[in-house]
């Protein structure tokens, strides 16, 4: 079918501001349609229609408004959205924030062309997640389980190792008792040079490369880029999930950065501004990326996501890390008082919490004891971190031999449960045999939230 029929080309450009470039006198746009745009050089670029008002039409431009005028810029509208070619070859390469391979490799034969926004699923044949991911981290396995199909953040702040602990989750993840392929979609919006480095030495040292498909957008590309990608990462995981029959774990790092952009493209449209200056719809759209995670009835594959957001001023209040709050289920907290002590990872377990954990552990999935052990461990180490705040007040002569006892155990907590190596992947059962020897320091009488049957057993 040729569909240059209907495209036409414009050079009434009456202004360019920012990302964005206004278009007067056009006829039959759509909202969301593909731009192509010649700027006076001849050099192309790519834009997106974001409000058609009567015959003028607003564009943001892929790769940013430099060197455009109003005078010999012209626009070509498609009359399509944004797509992706997606295919299997895709797994084990990198991209940058549009979906152009960035690793040197060819360009991806597409099996198929997606639209990159996605459609929804139906809320009626959504499956309710259930089977166990094992990351071969104790704090998410043993305390805030992550299960497929779910959707858990991981909230850090500036100067936290949450790339490291990224990193480590990509090559570790893996469904336990099942056959069916893995794989990780490793999205980075707005990540320093550093940074992409970091990720890409330790995915080719680990040899975690041949099942991670990255996308990788800089600081340095244009902000307007940041909004694709994740778009770009969640279109990829759907083909491989519903189309290939994959479990897909989805990274997206860092949303901080892709709600600034947001912020940024939202006040060169002057729009009214909402909380702290972030747009009001910004609720909206961090939901139409969350919500693309889950299971679908008699679909073998799943989408888990784990968003990683660094909380501007460590404020779990802030805009961004309220509303992921509001649309996943949980999240796991990373802890600037834990990261001084020297332990890796920071994860602060008492504010973490992952909704779905119930449904993911027990018997045939992990082991009958371990929603017991992790109640027990998290109410015992709440205590002790307590008793420390008392102590400061009264010093330790003052406590009784029972809260001694707890003082101890959240120091062997955090020296023994909480930390471990980048490169220590340990197992569900090695988790809940650590969380057994640390009950072991607690009284016998203490321990009220694990059944008798199953002291006996492991204790």
């Amino acid at each position: 079918m040729n569909t240059n029929i209907k495209t036409k080309e414009y050079t009434t450009v009456s202004e360019v501001s920012g990302p964005l470039m206004v278009v007067e006198g056009v006829e039959g746009v759509g909202y969301n349609e593909i731009v192509d745009i010649e700027t006076p050089d001849g050099e192309k670029r790519s834009g997106q229609v974001l409000e058609v008002t009567k015959d003028i039409a607003v564009i943001q431009v892929f790769e940013g408004t430099s060197d455009l005028n109003t005078k010999n810029t012209k626009a070509r509208f498609t009359g399509e959205t944004a797509k992706i070619g997606v295919s299997r070859d895709m797994m084990g390469r990198m991209f940058n924030g549009i979906g152009k391979p960035i690793d040197g490799g060819p360009e991806i034969i597409a099996d198929e062309e997606l639209d990159i926004n996605g459609s929804p699923m139906n809320p009626a044949s959504r499956e309710f997640p259930e089977e166990f991911i094992q990351t071969g981290i104790s704090t998410i396995d043993g305390m805030n389980t992550l299960v497929r199909g779910q959707k858990l953040p991981i909230f850090s702040g500036s100067g936290l190792p949450h790339n490291d602990l990224a990193a480590q989750i990509a090559r570790q993840a893996k469904v336990l008792g099942d056959d069916s392929e893995f794989a990780v979609i490793f999205a980075a919006m707005g990540i320093t040079h550093e940074e992409a480095n970091f990720f890409m030495r330790d995915f080719e040292r680990t040899g975690a490369l041949e099942k991670v498909t990255v996308f990788m957008n800089l600081a340095d590309d244009p902000a307007i880029e940041r909004i694709l990608t994740p778009k770009m990462a969640l279109t990829t995981a759907e083909y491989f999930a519903f189309t290939l029959g994959m479990q897909v774990l989805v990274i997206l790092t860092d949303m901080t950065n892709y709600c600034e952009a947001l912020r940024e493209i939202s006040a060169a449209r002057d729009e009214v501004p909402g909380r702290r200056g972030y747009p009001g719809y910004m609720y909206t759209d961090l939901a139409g990326i969350y919500e693309r995670a889950g299971r679908i009835e008699g679909k073998e594959g799943s989408i888990t996501q784990m968003p990683i957001l660094v909380m501007p001023q460590d404020d779990i209040t802030h805009p961004i890390p309220d509303l992921t709050g509001y649309i996943t289920e949980g999240q796991i907290v990373l802890s600037k008082d834990i990261h001084r002590k020297g332990i890796y990872p920071p994860v602060d377990v008492l504010p973490s919490l992952s909704r779905l954990m119930s449904g993911g552990i027990g018997e045939g999935k992990t082991r009958e004891d371990h929603s017991g052990v992790s109640d027990q461990l998290y109410s015992a180490y709440a205590e002790g971190r307590e008793l420390r705040d008392l102590v400061a007040v009264v010093g330790e002569e003052a406590l009784t031999e029972r809260d001694q006892k707890f003082l101890e155990f959240a120091e062997a907590f955090e020296n023994q449960f909480i930390t471990q190596s980048k490169d220590e992947n340990r197992s569900i059962f090695e988790t809940l045999t650590i969380g057994w020897d640390l009950l072991k320091i607690l009284p016998k009488t203490e321990l009220k939230r694990v059944k008798d049957e199953f002291i006996e057993e492991y204790l």
